[in-house]
């Protein structure tokens, strides 16, 4: 079943062809100062081979052309590094564009502490979906698989869930490995946590929201401001409802973290009513923000 998704830069509804092309335009950042007077030579080659991994791989079967590449940045912070053996921490960010502006909004924000992995130099960076190879693609991979399915859903609605289930599927093959970061009950803010939040069915009201927030409210903001203010508005109690039944559901608290500033923006100009709801809200899921929030209070 082909995969719909709208062009922002033609307005029109269209169906990718099935043919080879990159999805993520993304930027990769290494960051080795946390290990002194090591071969800086080896952190400019895995930058290197990083950002092949994620630009010149084909992750989809569907084609992107170069104004749909999803921008996106990776930002490696190594702590520790011996014999090939990196323990490092991982920031992923991802935006997309709002129709009619200049503007890119974030999509998908997320700290990874747990980014352990061997490289050396000249290593191959290889990937294959059907069973766990090395930590350190699999893990680029289900970032990538996030990514595109995080920005799918703001296209359409629950567009992303078949990306997701690959991001499932390599975190499931990695339940029988000993690397950390994958395993169920291993910590409630990890990769399983994060896949299985997604695709929980308690979460399906915000993915429907976060389609309603992009693709209904901000992509037609140039339209009537006023409009989509309200459409946002009619839609922020679905994120208070979801994070009430599960406050473990860590992709809302990203969600909203990642937003919190922008939404605050927009709703800066919202009626007193508009306000008080998005500001009860985001206090109720966000208690330590009341300084971010206090200009729609």
């Amino acid at each position: 079943m082909g995969k719909i998704k709208f062009i922002l830069t033609l307005f029109v509804l269209t169906l990718p062809f099935y043919m080879g092309a990159q999805e993520l335009n993304c930027s990769v950042t290494v960051n080795s100062d946390q290990v002194p007077g090591s071969n800086k030579s080896m952190f400019e080659a895995l930058q290197k081979a990083v950002y092949e991994f994620m630009n010149d791989r084909q992750f989809t079967e569907y084609q992107y052309d170069t104004k749909e590449k999803i921008d996106c940045s990776l930002f490696i912070l190594v702590n520790k590094y011996d014999n090939n053996m990196f323990s490092a921490e991982l920031q992923v960010q991802a935006t997309r564009p709002v129709y009619g502006s200049n503007y890119k909004t974030p999509i998908f924000s997320y700290y990874d502490k747990a980014f352990n992995f061997s490289y050396s130099e000249g290593d191959q960076m290889s990937f294959d979906i059907t069973s766990f190879g090395n930590n350190l693609t699999e893990v680029l991979a289900f970032y990538a698989y996030m990514i595109i399915g995080t920005d799918c859903d703001t296209f359409s609605k629950f567009g992303g869930t078949q990306f997701f289930h690959q991001a499932e599927t390599i975190v499931n093959q990695a339940q029988s490995t000993n690397e950390t970061g994958w395993k169920a009950f291993e910590d409630n803010k990890n990769r399983y946590a994060l896949i299985n939040t997604m695709l929980d069915e308690i979460n399906r009201p915000f993915r429907e929201f976060c389609y309603t927030y992009h693709r209904v409210a901000l992509d037609n903001m140039y339209k009537s401001a006023d409009k989509s203010r309200a459409q946002i508005v009619e839609g922020l109690p679905a994120l208070k409802e979801c994070y009430k039944a599960r406050p473990s559901m860590i992709i809302i608290n990203e969600f909203v973290e990642a937003k919190l500033d922008e939404i605050v923006s927009i709703m800066e100009r919202g009626s007193k009513e508009e306000r008080k709801t998005a500001y009860d809200v985001l206090i109720y899921i966000e208690p330590t923000e009341q300084e971010r929030l206090e200009p729609i209070k």
